[in-house]
C-alpha cells in the first residue's frame, strides 16, 4: 500500500513498491536517473556558539531535503527537463515530499514504508554558514532490490546514485543493482560519496569495491582524503581517477578540481558570494548543476562551472533544495 496515492506518471504494485512507466514522458537520450534519499530536515540557524544543557537561541525551520532529493532538484533546477528520482520514505510524509519534488519539477518515484519514518536530519548552521547533521536514516537505507525495476532507466542517459545507499546491506544491494543494469545498457553512473562521516565507518575498501569503474565519482576533498590516504585533494583526485573513469573533488570556496586517467586535468574557480546563510546541500547542488550541463553537451570543465554556480546560488538559502 502506499500513502495517499501515487503520481499519474508512475505505477504502484500491491506492497508499496513504485514503478516507472515504459519510456513514458522520458526526453530521448536526455533523461536522469538519480537513486538516492528523501529526507524531512530540520534546519536550526545559531549565531552563536551552542551552550551545553541549556538554551541556545536560533532560527528553526522544517524542510524538504535528502542528498539525492536534493541534487534531482538542482538538476530540474538547472534545466534538465526530464529527472526522475527512486527512492523510501515512510507514510508519515511521503505525500509532504512528493508534493515537494513534482513543485520542483521532479518525478518522484517513491517506495511507501508503512514500517519505519522518512529519515530526519537535524542540521546544526552556525554564524560562518558551517553546518553539522544529526541524522535518523530511517526508510532510507531500506530501499530494497523490489523496489527498483529496470524499466526506470528507460528514457534515461545518465544514472546518479547517493552514496548513502552504499552505507547498509539492503540499500546498498539496490544501488548496485541498477549499477548493474545501466553498465549492460551502457548508461554513464555517477556516484556521491555523500557523508565523510559514514564513509569512515563502512571503509574506503569496501567504498572503493562497491564503486569501481564508475565513471564520474564527485567526493568533497575531505571524502577524497579519506578514500585514498592522501592529505593533498589534488593527489587524491589523481589516484581516485585510476580507479574510475573521472573524478571531480569540490573544495567549497576554492572551486573544484577535476582528474582523469591518473592526472589532474583542470580547475574551476568557485563563485564567490556574499551573504552566504547555509552551506546545507551545497555539494548536492554542485552535483545537480554538473549533470544538467553535461546532459546539455557541456565539456567536463564548463559542467564543473556549472555545477560551482549551483552551489553558490545554494549558500544563500536556507535547506538543500533551491529556492521558490
Amino acid at each position: 500500500m502506499t500513502g495517499g496515492g501515487v503520481p499519474a506518471d508512475s505505477r504502484a504494485t500491491t506492497d508499496g513498491r513504485v514503478q516507472a512507466p515504459i519510456g513514458a514522458g522520458a526526453t530521448e537520450g536526455g533523461g536522469l536517473l538519480v537513486i538516492g534519499d528523501v529526507v524531512t530536515d530540520v534546519v536550526a540557524r545559531h549565531a552563536t556558539a551552542l551552550v551545553r544543557g541549556t538554551d541556545t537561541s536560533a532560527r528553526i525551520r522544517t524542510l524538504p531535503g535528502g542528498a539525492g532529493a536534493n541534487v534531482a532538484c538542482w538538476a530540474a533546477r538547472s534545466g534538465c527537463a526530464d529527472v526522475r528520482l527512486l527512492a523510501r520514505v515512510g507514510a508519515d510524509s511521503a505525500d509532504w515530499h512528493r508534493a515537494a519534488l513534482r513543485r520542483a519539477g521532479v518525478r518522484a518515484l517513491l517506495a511507501v514504508d508503512e514500517e519505519a519514518p522518512t529519515a530526519t536530519v537535524v542540521a546544526l548552521v552556525d554564524s560562518t554558514a558551517e553546518r553539522t547533521f544529526l541524522t535518523d536514516s530511517g526508510a532510507v537505507l531500506r530501499l530494497s532490490p523490489d523496489d527498483w525495476s529496470p524499466a526506470m532507466l528507460d528514457g534515461v542517459a545518465h544514472l546518479h546514485l547517493s552514496g548513502y545507499l552504499l552505507f547498509a546491506a539492503t540499500s546498498r544491494a539496490t544501488a548496485l543493482l541498477a549499477l548493474r543494469e545501466a553498465r549492460s545498457r551502457r548508461i554513464p553512473v555517477s556516484v556521491d560519496p555523500a557523508s565523510a562521516g559514514f564513509l569512515a565507518e563502512l571503509g574506503a575498501d569496501r567504498f572503493l569495491a562497491a564503486v569501481e569503474g564508475v565513471d564520474l565519482l564527485l567526493p568533497n576533498a575531505d571524502e577524497a582524503r579519506l578514500l585514498t590516504g592522501l592529505p593533498e585533494p589534488a593527489d587524491a583526485a589523481a589516484k581516485l581517477s585510476l580507479q574510475v573513469g573521472r573524478v571531480v573533488v569540490t573544495l567549497g570556496d576554492r572551486g573544484a578540481l577535476l582528474a582523469a586517467a591518473g592526472t589532474v586535468t583542470g580547475r574551476v574557480p568557485a563563485v564567490q558570494v556574499r551573504g552566504a546563510m547555509d552551506s546545507t546541500g551545497a555539494g548536492d547542488a554542485f552535483t545537480g548543476g554538473l549533470l544538467a550541463a553535461r546532459l546539455a553537451g557541456a565539456d567536463a570543465a564548463s559542467a564543473a562551472a556549472a555545477g560551482c554556480r549551483a552551489g553558490a546560488e545554494a549558500v544563500t538559502t536556507v535547506g538543500g533544495r533551491p529556492g521558490p
